[in-house]
């Protein structure tokens, strides 16, 4: 099943079960329109079962292949977004956090002053200035960023 188109796009939105094999539930194991790599359906499901049917928490959440805490964070999630609730969120940083704006100017100055500066060097120099690590790649890509909004806004 790795070449499964629904698998690729439910990988690529990020609603893929990582545990498909731990959905117990009779319907995911008989009938085909219920998939338990389908991480939002699964917890739809699981949230239904309990609502509309009075299935237990405890029974719902193991039948399903959650804990009790993870029946509780998304039937929290549902009640907030409804459907939409259910679609796994990207964790962590959304933005460069380190990089701020001050942090790609003076590293804008430093390789106008020094254009063989590599992203290596800039690294000692932005901790040495600013006291943050940062990773190399990490200035790569502000930079990269930082000189397309440039070429944008001059056109």
């Amino acid at each position: 099943m790795p070449n499964d188109p629904k698998r690729r796009l439910l990988q690529q939105q990020g609603s893929l079960n990582p545990r498909p094999e731990a959905v117990t539930d009779p319907l995911f194991l008989l009938e085909p329109f219920f998939d338990p790599q389908d991480l939002v359906q699964v917890k739809y499901e699981m949230l239904r079962r309990v609502q509309t049917e009075g299935q237990s928490v405890t029974q719902a959440a193991a039948a399903f292949g959650f804990s009790r805490p993870s029946f509780y964070q998304a039937l929290s999630a549902f009640e907030r977004g409804g459907l939409g609730g259910l679609i796994p969120q990207k964790r962590g940083p959304k933005a460069a956090h380190k990089l701020t704006a001050e942090v790609v100017q003076f590293v804008r100055k430093q390789q106008g002053q020094d254009p063989a500066l590599r992203a290596p060097a800039l690294v000692r120099l932005i901790a040495r200035h600013f006291g943050v690590a940062v990773h190399p790649r990490s200035i790569e890509r502000a930079l990269a960023r930082s000189q397309k909004k440039h070429r944008t806004t001059a056109a």
